[in-house]
């Protein structure tokens, strides 16, 4: 991988300035194999090198497709691990303002696709079986929390599809209780749920911090229902939404190079005993 990279980059001299890493949060196991490839690449090209918070690059590929930052921002980060709402002051600078009690909505949504018989990412397929019906905005309770609250949770809205498809207390391997040719429309209502979801969380924040910007990034950015329902509610108040552009909103190398570069512009340089952090 490393070596096709460079053939593509065509980089002077073959090697590059310095080393970025994602070295927090995610599964240890991956995290422990890039950090180690990282620094060995390091020591052996003598080059500068840095670790990257996954969450924050996010962030970052976000403000990579904004030609111009007005900081601060309201950052929505949200994908299958992930689900957090940040007060984004500088690239570097990030104020936790809620975070996910239990299921990402990336999980939630990859639980339901397996629920309704779809493949996985869970995402993408429900997206597809839902495309184009108009959901019943009214069959999920959105799951908003306490009035005030900044935080997330998704386990109650993937139980209540589960109760829907199974009736109540029913368990994952009995027969569906709703007819097939009803689970696209189903489909489309559990999306909604989850996006709406997201999307009122998201200017709940801006009006708590006053901040009219908004930031989107992650793997569930990419998703076309959020990204019309954030634009929805921020048009109506004025508000500007900046989501990452669909190749940068997977987990991608790119904002982490660029979330590397700002974090050595600034002098943040780590020595060769980063170790991989599994959780924040």
């Amino acid at each position: 991988v490393v070596e096709e990279a460079l053939a593509m980059a065509q980089l002077p001299g073959g090697r590059p300035d310095a080393i970025a890493v994602t070295c927090r949060p995610g599964l240890l196991g991956s995290l422990l194999i890039g950090t180690t490839a990282a620094k060995a690449l390091a020591l052996a090209w003598n080059l500068p090198l840095t670790g990257v918070h996954h969450v924050q690059a996010h962030a970052y590929a976000a403000l990579m497709s904004t030609p111009t930052w007005e900081f601060p921002y309201i950052t929505l980060t949200v994908s299958g691990g992930h689900t957090s709402l940040c007060r984004t002051d500088s690239p570097l600078d990030h104020i936790e303002l809620g975070a996910t009690l239990d299921d990402a909505a990336g999980e939630a949504l990859d639980k339901g696709a397996t629920m309704l018989g779809l493949g996985y990412p869970g995402g993408p397929a429900i997206e597809r079986f839902a495309l184009g019906l108009e959901p019943d905005r009214d069959h999920f309770k959105l799951p908003l929390l306490a009035k005030d609250s900044l935080d997330f949770s998704f386990s109650g809205l993937k139980t209540a599809l589960l109760y829907t498809l199974k009736g109540p207390g029913g368990k994952r391997d009995q027969a569906n209780l709703i007819p097939e040719d009803a689970l696209p429309g189903l489909a489309a209502s559990f999306e909604f749920a989850v996006v709406e979801t997201l999307a009122r969380k998201a200017m709940r924040a801006v009006h708590q911090e006053g901040i009219p910007r908004i930031l989107v990034g992650g793997g569930v950015a990419c998703n076309q229902r959020l990204r019309k329902r954030l634009q929805h509610h921020a048009s109506q108040e004025g508000v500007l939404v900046h989501i990452a552009e669909p190749a940068y909103c997977t987990d991608n190398a790119v904002m982490i190079a660029g979330l590397g570069h700002a974090q050595l512009a600034a002098g943040f340089q780590d020595d060769l005993d980063l170790d991989a952090q599994p959780r924040g």
